[in-house]
């Protein structure tokens, strides 16, 4: 989403084909993340939204495990290493950006890196800086579009997404 007052980042698309890949390259994201960050993530069921999610949880050392958060809605995952805790919330069964904002994800979002599956169209209100993680059906595998949004991730070239895949072809 480009407008006035928003600033279009870099984009990359991987292919990943398998569940182990797709959690490699969830901590390689991890890498790139740091408190304040909120990732949303965007796919049908299935996708691989929740391995992501506990890839990037591995990368950010938090307590896990990390498990798919639709019936509590969001899991506080504590850092084990002094880095920052892990939000994970599932707005599958929320209808609005009104009560995506009533859970509150705002009072952590400064001090946590903020994942939302299923938050397209949501919880972008959130952040102005957010990065956008779309999960495709590719062939055998899958298709991960990120797509960074505003000023945090203005200055990150397109290249530093594509370097995330770097090597996953062979797991």
């Amino acid at each position: 989403m480009t407008g006035p007052g928003r600033v279009a980042g870099p984009a990359a698309t991987v292919t990943v084909p398998s569940a182990e890949t797709m959690r490699v390259l969830g901590t390689r994201l991890a890498g790139l993340l740091r408190a304040g960050d909120l990732v949303i993530l965007i796919g049908d069921l299935g996708a691989g939204k929740t391995t992501l999610v506990q890839g990037i949880g591995a990368g950010l050392e938090v307590r896990g495990p990390v498990t798919s958060p639709t019936f509590v809605i969001a899991r506080v995952h504590p850092s084990l290493s002094g880095g920052p805790n892990l939000v994970h919330a599932d707005a599958y069964r929320l209808a609005s950006p009104a009560e995506v904002d009533d859970l509150d994800l705002d009072e952590t979002l400064d001090s946590s890196v903020t994942v939302v599956e299923w938050g397209g169209g949501l919880a972008e209100g959130l952040a102005a800086d957010r990065l956008e993680v779309a999960i495709t059906p590719a062939g055998q595998g899958r298709e991960v579009r990120i797509t960074g949004h505003g000023e945090r991730w203005s200055g990150l070239a397109d290249s530093a997404f594509l370097a995330l895949s770097g090597g996953l072809e062979g797991l």
